[in-house]
């Protein structure tokens, strides 16, 4: 006969088997960063050992010259010399005031815009020619560049054998057809001219390569559908792959007008400035003064005015002619 404690051991036992059994609820696992987070010191010892000797250069090479350079255009100061006297702005006031100063500042303005108008023209030409599937194409690729890659000094001195007014390639062409040759070495116009088209025949090849890449990537189902709609190839031209040029122009235009600005090797080797001051440009002035005439500090004077005027130009156009590029 059970007891009264089996009885009541088999109650709890049927209690406890019909009760609902309670879930414990996990506790929130505890969050961790599944990357540990770099110190601030290893951000900024992988900053140097990367970006560190880039700028070592940059301040040793670019910004420190640049500097002194503009310490220097206060200073009265002859090459050589163990003194100076400081003028302040005495340089700049004699570079404005100089009546020669407006023939370099002209001879600088027709010698950029010309090269790097046409340079930019002629080398869009070559461009658009060399993207055509022609016999030779490689060849004619390598031809046009290939002179981008030469010394400026030897170029120059090459193109005075060609532009020899008595036996020069120019003017055997020219005497062919009836026409003397133009006096290249005598007249400051025809020098300035002479040294123009040097210049242009040396750096095209950069614009036509740089233009090539560009042409190369733009979408040919682009091309067909407009020519499916009826556009001709002039018009297609016009309207759809010059705008998606936009960049390569827009990135060409800056580094031709800081190059033709900064041309001194054929100048140097062609003409030496002359004649009469006729293919003197702002940086050849730079060059005559310095290292010539022996007067560092105006020399230091116009190098500064010609940099306030690159990053005035450069500004300007990363400001203003950005906004028509379509990117």
């Amino acid at each position: 006969m059970p007891t009264i404690e089996d009885l009541q051991r088999d109650t709890d036992s049927a209690v406890a088997v019909a009760a609902p059994t309670s879930v414990a609820t996990p506790a929130p696992p505890r969050t961790f960063n599944a990357r540990k987070k770099k110190k601030p010191w290893k951000s900024w010892l992988l900053f140097l050992l990367f970006a560190g000797p880039n700028v070592a250069l940059l301040i040793v090479f670019t910004y420190k010259p640049l500097l002194q350079s503009l310490y220097y255009s206060t200073l009265q100061w002859n090459l050589g010399s163990a003194s100076a006297i400081p003028v302040g702005l005495g340089n700049y006031v004699a570079w404005f005031t100089d009546p020669g100063t407006a023939r370099v500042v002209t001879v600088t303005l027709i010698f950029t815009v010309a090269t790097v108008g046409g340079g930019m023209v002629i080398g869009l030409l070559f461009a658009v020619l060399l993207n055509r599937k022609l016999h030779g194409r490689g060849a004619a690729r390598t031809i046009v560049v290939a002179p981008y890659v030469l010394s400026g000094v030897a170029v120059g001195l090459l193109w005075l054998f060609v532009f020899d007014p008595n036996f020069g390639i120019t003017a055997a062409l020219l005497d062919a057809i009836g026409v003397a040759s133009p006096p290249w070495y005598n007249d400051p116009h025809w020098a300035l001219v002479m040294v123009i088209i040097v210049y242009l025949w040396k750096n095209v090849g950069y614009v036509a390569l740089i233009y090539l890449a560009a042409l190369q990537s733009v979408p040919r189902d682009v091309l067909e559908a407009a020519s499916l709609d009826g556009a001709s190839p002039v018009r297609a031209f016009r309207n759809i792959v010059l705008p998606l040029l936009g960049p390569t122009t827009f990135f060409l235009s800056i580094t031709t007008l800081l190059s033709s600005l900064q041309s001194f090797d054929i100048i140097q080797a062609m003409t030496r400035g002359g004649p009469l001051e006729g293919t003197t440009t702002m940086m050849y002035q730079i060059y005559e003064e310095g290292f010539q005439a022996g007067r560092a500090g105006y020399s230091s004077a116009v190098a500064t005015i010609l940099f306030a005027v690159l990053l005035v130009v450069t500004l300007i156009q990363m400001k203003y002619v950005e906004k028509r590029v379509h990117y």
